[in-house]
């Protein structure tokens, strides 16, 4: 039985969320079809303290998610080509977020297909492996998903707990930023991580 997360999982450490997001599912309901996939890898950004983190500039209209109620989404835009998908996640009072790196899909996968314009044989870790990839195979940008609650029944994006438990999930330093790369604070499933040693070894 799915159980949505509430606002209180969300207003904690960044770096707790992360861990406790890992295995959990992410729906996205998009005109009339449930897409459904589950969380495999994250990173945590801790806010004014974190240098790498969008709240570490102090409170701006772009990032004021961060600094709201945690359980909304923040959506943001890199390279001038992807969208990136957060949640904000924080004690109460703070800021920081929780940036979805990748997910394994498990319902609508041809709606994902046909999204990131890929046949419907593809391999899904192509369809999510990614935060760009993943926000194109939902239809996640920042106009129609940002500040989204993830927490409300009634939300396009939520988040849920269907019971499942990852058997090993694995700490690295964060990848793809420049500034406090070395923190370790990107968590992967241990499966997803092995996974990806050996693609790289191929």
């Amino acid at each position: 039985m799915l159980k949505l997360l509430p606002r209180r999982f969300y207003s904690r450490s960044p770096e707790i969320v992360a861990r406790a997001l890992l295995g959990k599912l992410l729906i996205r309901d998009l005109q009339g079809k449930r897409l459904t996939a589950r969380i495999t890898e994250v990173e945590a950004y801790l806010g004014l303290i974190d240098p790498a983190s969008h709240a570490a500039r102090g409170l701006t209209p772009s990032n004021a998610i961060l600094f709201g109620p945690s359980g909304h989404v923040y959506v943001y835009f890199i390279y001038g080509m992807y969208y990136c998908l957060n949640v904000a996640s924080h004690l109460p009072g703070e800021a920081g977020g929780v940036l979805i790196r990748a997910l394994d899909p498990i319902d609508g996968l041809e709606t994902m297909a046909d999204l990131r314009g890929l046949p419907h044989n593809t391999k899904p870790k192509l369809l999510t492996g990614g935060p760009g990839r993943l926000c194109q195979a939902l239809d996640i940008t920042r106009n129609n998903s940002n500040g989204l609650d993830v927490t409300s029944p009634t939300s396009a994006i939520r988040i849920a707990d269907d019971g499942h438990h990852p058997s090993e999930i694995q700490t690295t330093p964060r990848i793809g930023i420049s500034k406090a790369a070395d923190r370790p604070l990107r968590f992967l499933i241990g499966a997803v991580a092995k996974a990806k040693r050996t693609a790289s070894r191929s």
